[in-house]
């Protein structure tokens, strides 16, 4: 192996091969030859006549108005009707490449050209077919043991041909191994070929191994027959669901992939994928095979392909040196120098520290509000407290935050008043200029000790997305004086990345630049969290520097199940990319490379396609874990959240469209769970279908909700469409905060229509003003909808409530149930809903038992204010006017949020 290549591992059907021949356990090997000696860069054997036709067409051997694709679909058809035609003749099914290649002369080819054509496809046959390193191995553990070795194919190649496909340097020790064809003797394996083998072999079965990919042929035949056969099986079934999704017919003469590339093929990915699923280790737990899986399948060709590409560019770029930020740095850095070793290319990356907050607060000018308030915003679920701790500041130096301590910094009005609060005075102004001062000279440090700083460009390599740690190193480094200016080698980037381009710096994308292609940067951007945490090493994020210049990390990496999980996707990753440069070490300079346009855009397609449509033991693995912010916070977050789970039969494609990252880092595992939502889901996001396909056909409705501030006026908050999923159900998720200070109650228009709704459960996740932290209310039994105010709607018993027109609104009493107003929230409703005529002709349906709404209405009264607060509420309730369980509709609000 090159230099710094970890080991190459085998399957479990070749390691028992191994074991049989190794103890002597057979008396002679037998082994087919495609797809078990050689294989194909291709994902079907068909697929190499497309490439054919690309290269007969280049001759002029066919005309141009022939596609390659059109081109395979004719060989195909040609050998079905050669096969056909020895059929009718008697003379078996078995047949030559000169018989399917006279089915097809004198149609779009020449008949004078058989002889050239039969050539060139043997030539690209040859060319395209790739022997198989651990196949060879046991060939030659056989021959140490001085054990015989043939081959059994079914196969229209004639001896000559085979001996050409098989001349390679690897194959020396098959030198002189007897050949049984099917189209030398007229059957095929199936067909009676291997009592043909046994008798001229001399041999009884039992003392035959064979090692086959064909499940008929050369396994159950063979065993049948008492041959102890070996089923190497190329593609398991869980890869087939893989390759379903990246559009890759599993039909042998299905239709060529969505990528492929008419001189390579697809790069050999899918068999060295297939492979590399086959070294798994079988003993191992399922959740930890999956995760394993989805190391080899999809984030280990992907990577390898970037390593690749990042060192080919800075080889040709001049960067000899390349530096990782930590926490992607160990696993980045690894493959890069793997990657450059096995081609012989002078380029070493090495880990280094840097993080999101470290650079963003060195890079921070503290004279400018707009920055401050940016910096304050990025922080997902900081306390004021936890902010204040961040800049070094204690509460007692910015008074005016004291009442505000355990605030969220959860939206503009917030972050507005404390980016005020916090540069009100030149006390504190000066306070922060000299501690953003301070950690960004801490970072420049770090910066000389690893040799970065010395470099004009020093070129970073990151998975991407925004290259936000690019954009504020290049500015903290300008800040600070200095002339350098990093570049960056990214996975992908989306449109945030082209403020790293206006402040003139250099940013590469493999998979996708600034935001194009669009489809490909917009679907990693979506869902990134499970490629992040599969990346990260296992310690915690950056928070900055001690005095000596040792790393501050946040708390460390999870133990447990995650742990072993993420642990087993590095695996696979770099169990793939062993697999990979095993064959590019072996090839001496002639296998391909990942860095072309054709193997991005393949490459591109299995990444995007899993973030699609994870299989069923994806979202099994995956959904339990947890992602942490890395941004200065020490929340972490379920990639896919419990409340979700339990909404599961609400949603619908464009529900889960809707939902904001922070709902749903990875809104298609969600849909995972669902067969009939993950087909909906996966039509939408392929352009499949347009969204309106998945939206009620009649006027637009719409949940909306407002929101009473401690001011006593009510201001009007976000509104979503109502959808009716394939369920027949609906599901509505609103964020809500005041402009007039903290909320008392929330008014929720439900339906925003006429309808009959039966109302499964209403939670409002709410974080009380001034306690910080988080409570969730729940709305789901009887009784809690009894005690609501109902305006312009009627409970009609257990959780039923007739809303007679489109401003009907049920409130929701928040400060009473938390006992404090609330900053801010989030309300989450699970319902069904039957549309009722919106002209106000259809009878309206009794309300439920007076006494029930009204002890209800104690009960939340009580729950809500106590005591003095019923009698008070008594009052009030006696002077209104209730009417059949109705209150009039309330004043329109004043003023949007």
């Amino acid at each position: 192996m090159a230099d710094g290549q970890g080991e190459r591992r085998r399957s479990a059907q070749l390691e028992r091969a191994r074991k049989m021949v190794a103890d002597g356990s057979c008396a002679v090997l037998s082994l087919d030859i495609f797809d078990t000696v050689l294989w194909r860069r291709t994902p079907r054997p068909a697929d190499v006549f497309a490439i054919l036709g690309e290269r007969l067409r280049a001759a002029g051997r066919v005309p141009d108005w022939l596609s390659a694709a059109a081109f395979r679909e004719m060989r195909i058809a040609a050998e079905r009707a050669a096969r056909e035609r020895q059929e009718e003749n008697e003379l078996g099914t078995e047949v030559s490449l000169f018989d399917i290649w006279g089915r097809m002369v004198g149609s779009a080819l020449d008949r004078d050209a058989l002889a050239q054509v039969v050539e060139a496809e043997v030539e690209t046959e040859r060319d395209l077919t790739v022997v198989d390193l651990d196949v060879v191995e046991i060939v030659e553990l056989a021959r140490e043991r001085g054990l015989p070795v043939v081959l059994v194919s079914d196969t229209y190649f004639t001896e000559d041909q085979l001996a050409r496909l098989l001349d390679r340097p690897e194959l020396e020790s098959l030198s002189g191994a007897r050949i049984f064809r099917s189209h030398q003797h007229g059957v095929s394996k199936a067909d009676g070929l291997w009592k043909i083998v046994l008798d001229q072999l001399g041999r009884r079965p039992e003392q035959v191994l064979h090692v086959g990919d064909n499940e008929d042929a050369d396994f159950a035949v063979p065993t049948e027959l008492g041959i102890r056969a070996v089923h190497y099986a190329r593609v398991d079934s869980r890869f087939e669901v893989v390759l379903e999704r990246e559009h890759e017919s599993l039909e042998p003469f299905g239709p060529l992939g969505a990528r492929f590339d008419l001189a390579e093929g697809d790069f050999g990915l899918t068999s060295l994928r297939a492979k590399t699923l086959a070294a798994a280790d079988p003993a191992a737990p399922s959740e930890v095979r999956a995760a394993y899986r989805f190391g080899a399948a999809v984030l280990g060709p992907v990577l390898t392909g970037f390593a690749e590409w990042v060192a080919w560019r800075a080889r040709d770029s001049g960067n000899s040196t390349l530096w990782c930020p930590m926490r992607e740095g160990t696993l980045l850095s690894k493959l890069i120098n793997r990657a450059a070793a096995v081609r012989g290319w002078e380029v070493k990356a090495r880990p280094v520290w840097l993080s999101r907050h470290v650079v963003s607060l060195a890079s921070l000018d503290t004279g400018d509000s707009d920055q401050l308030r940016t910096f304050i915003r990025q922080r997902y679920r900081l306390t004021v407290s936890q902010l204040l701790s961040v800049l070094l500041l204690s509460p007692g130096e910015v008074p005016s935050l004291a009442t505000r301590l355990d605030a969220l910094l959860d939206n503009d009005r917030i972050v507005d008043q404390v980016g005020e609060a916090l540069v009100e005075t030149p006390h504190l102004r000066n306070r922060l200029a000299a501690l953003v001062t301070r950690h960004r000279e801490k970072l420049l440090a770090e910066l000389r000790s690893s040799g970065m700083s010395a470099d004009p460009e020093p070129a970073l390599v990151d998975l991407g997305w925004g290259a936000t740690i690019q954009l504020y190193l290049g500015r903290a480094l300008k800040r600070a004086g200095l002339d350098v200016l990093p570049a960056g080698y990214y996975l992908s980037t989306d449109a945030r990345a082209t403020r790293v381009h206006l402040d003139g710096m250099r940013m590469e994308g493999y998979l996708a630049q600034a935001g194009h292609p669009h489809d490909v940067a917009a679907t990693i951007s979506r869902s990134p969290e499970v490629i992040e945490q599969s990346v990260n090493d296992l310690c915690g994020s950056l928070l900055g520097f001690t005095e000596d210049g040792s790393p501050i990390l946040g708390p460390g990496a999870e133990i447990g199940t995650q742990r072993t999980q993420r642990l087993a996707v590095q695996d696979g990753i770099l169990a793939f990319q062993d697999q990979w440069n095993a064959y590019v070490a072996n090839a001496g300079g002639a296998w391909p490379e990942l860095v072309t346009t054709p193997a991005r855009e393949r490459l591109a397609d299995v990444l995007v396609s899993a973030l699609r449509a994870p299989t069923a033991e994806e979202a099994g693995t995956f959904g339990s874990w947890t992602h942490d912010d890395n941004f200065g916070s020490a929340v972490s977050s379920r990639v896919v959240p419990e409340d979700l789970l339990r909404a599961l039969p609400y949603l619908s494609p464009n529900d889960l469209t809707d939902l904001d990252m922070r709902d749903a880092f990875w809104p298609a595992l969600l849909a995972a769970s669902d067969p009939a939502l993950a087909a909906a889901e996966r039509a939408l996001a392929s352009g499949a279908v347009d969204p309106v396909v998945f939206e009620p056909s009649d006027e637009p409705a719409l949940t909306r909700i407002s929101v009473k501030s401690a001011d006593g006026k009510w201001y009007k908050g976000p509104s979503k469409r109502v959808r009716i999923n394939h369920n027949g159900l609906s599901f509505a998720r609103l964020d809500f905060f005041s402009g007039g200070g903290d909320i008392t109650d929330i008014a929720l228009a439900l339906p925003g229509r006429p309808a009959l709704v039966r109302i499964d459960a209403i939670e409002v996740t709410a974080i009380p003003a001034g306690q910080g932290g988080s409570r969730t209310l729940r709305w789901d039994r009887p009784e809690d909808f009894a005690g609501l105010v109902h305006a312009a709607c009627t409970w009609l018993g257990g959780t039923m409530i007739e809303f007679h027109v489109e401003e009907s609104e049920i409130w929701l009493p928040i400060a009473g149930r938390l006992g404090a107003p609330a900053s801010s929230g989030q309300v989450t409703v699970t319902f069904a809903m039957l549309p009722r005529s919106r002209s106000g002709l259809e009878e309206t349906l009794p309300a439920g038992p007076r006494l029930l709404r009204v002890a209800g209405r104690i009960r939340e009264e009580y729950r809500a204010r106590g005591p003095a607060g019923l009698v008070a509420s008594m009052a009030r309730m006696a002077r209104r006017q209730i009417r059949n369980g109705e209150l009039i509709p309330r004043q329109p609000p004043t003023d949007e949020l």
